[in-house]
């Protein structure tokens, strides 16, 4: 039994009671052997649920005072070449996500004439910047009434299970345990009860990317009065999604579950991404009742029962020679099979719109997307609620390369369906995108787009 060795070195890094807990359930699950696959033999589909459109309730501007809106902001842009937290990415006229929240959060209090509280949850790595950037807004709070820091979890030997060691860098030894660790997060570094304590009942959480998911005072309301202990805001699964997880129903309780795709079995492939069947995705933004997340903790000893997920990795990741380990995450999506009446709220893809790669950064940039008084970027009207389609060649995988691509600004989008870039290029001021249009450019050394307007063609340079 491997526990005694995980605990000390867990103890060793002054870990809390509560991260150690949720480590030795997902350790314990990997350790069972137990199977972590949610085969198709298991499920039913989600036939239709409540939708947004349809929503009765009348808005009370008096639950905000109840209310807190948290945004996960542990994530590094790592993957757009920013080595810190991505949400100080510049998104559109000079301000980043970060300008964007706080300044839809002011927008809140002056229309609700009312106090909102707003917190992060970062990581190890992002809280620094995050604090420094936030610092122009004390409004927003500061230290531990504005954030509390996600946990980090031991990485595993995949050989015989025991604490992956690496000496010559003791920090590739721990892993992010996936935002599921919200919960003991919250729970662990006293945020909850401290929450509880002054009053607060409900939560609102998203992605410090995702720029659609504001506070709803319809949706807010509907919660309440719902009497739902938890809610997963759900999209409509189309095409371009049906890689990603998919909402269910538990065959044998008939509860809500998620099934992601690292939990389909290979023959399963198939029914995973048939969107006509499985029609609804998690968009991670999720209403959480505080009192009734205590009650789970104390249900389940101090960890919730979330489902485990199993990454394969190398312990240096940019060594692929180096010790193979198993790093063991849970999605706080996942939380809607631990609630008993937890339920489940159809909204307009409006509320979903998040940055992961260049390609979205480039559409929001454009014209296709418009920044309201609120501060919320939404679709231009004329869009009709679906982004343009953006592939840039790989050299732009990174926002500074991007950047260099539109010295005077993104092209028009608001009439695109789809842009496909191959080659070096930059954009001139003044170019508009229509319809399908690919630009090639094969020459090995950059060239310039000229102004002008480009409808459903191939552009060679």
């Amino acid at each position: 039994d491997m526990w005694p060795k995980f605990e000390e070195k867990m103890k060793k890094d002054d870990m809390n009671e509560t991260a150690m807990a949720a480590f030795k359930y997902t350790y314990g699950v990997l350790v069972s052997g137990a199977d972590v696959m949610i085969p198709e033999s298991k499920l039913d589909p989600v036939e239709s649920l409540m939708e947004y459109e349809k929503l009765k309730e009348k808005p009370d501007p008096r639950l905000l005072k109840k209310t807190l809106i948290l945004k996960l902001n542990g994530g590094l842009g790592t993957g757009m070449g920013l080595d810190k937290a991505k949400s100080l990415l510049e998104v559109t006229g000079g301000l980043t996500f970060l300008d964007l929240i706080a300044k839809q959060v002011a927008s809140m209090k002056k229309e609700f004439k009312t106090d909102l509280k707003f917190m992060l949850m970062n990581s190890f790595s992002t809280s620094k910047d995050t604090l420094e950037a936030l610092s122009k807004y004390p409004e927003l709070g500061t230290g531990s009434d504005l954030e509390f820091v996600q946990n980090k979890a031991p990485k595993v030997t995949a050989s015989d299970m025991s604490p992956a060691e690496w000496p010559a860098q003791p920090d590739h030894e721990w892993c992010p345990p996936g935002h599921g660790d919200l919960y003991p997060a919250m729970l662990g570094s006293g945020t909850l009860e401290k929450l509880l304590k002054k009053g607060y009942r409900y939560m609102f959480v998203s992605n410090s990317d995702n720029l659609g998911a504001t506070m709803d005072l319809k949706i807010l309301s509907h919660f309440v009065q719902s009497g739902a202990p938890f809610m997963m805001e759900v999209a409509e699964r189309t095409d371009a999604d049906k890689k990603g997880g998919h909402l269910a129903k538990d065959k044998a309780t008939g509860g809500l579950l998620l099934r992601e795709s690292a939990q389909c079995p290979e023959e399963d492939e198939k029914e995973f991404q048939n969107v006509g069947k499985y029609k609804f995705f998690n968009t991670n933004n999720l209403w959480v009742d505080l009192v009734a997340l205590k009650r789970e903790f104390r249900r389940n000893d101090g960890a919730l029962p979330l489902p485990v997920m199993k990454n394969a990795k190398t312990v240096d990741p940019r060594d692929k020679k180096s010790t193979a380990v198993l790093q063991l995450e849970t999605a706080m999506g996942a939380a809607i099979q631990c609630f008993q009446g937890a339920s489940a709220l159809v909204i307009p893809r409006s509320r979903f719109a998040p940055v992961k790669t260049t390609n979205d950064l480039l559409a929001l940039r454009s014209d296709a997307y418009t920044l309201t008084e609120d501060f919320t970027i939404v679709l231009a009207a004329e869009r009709q609620g679906v982004p343009p389609d953006v592939k840039l060649d790989g050299m732009y995988k990174f926002f500074d390369a991007m950047e260099k691509m539109i010295p005077n600004g993104a092209p028009s989008l608001v009439g695109c369906k789809k842009l496909v870039v191959e080659g070096e290029i930059t954009f001139a001021k003044d170019v508009v995108i229509k319809g399908t249009v690919t630009i090639k450019n094969s020459s090995g050394s950059c060239k310039e787009v000229p102004a002008g307007t480009y409808e459903d063609c191939t552009k060679e340079l």
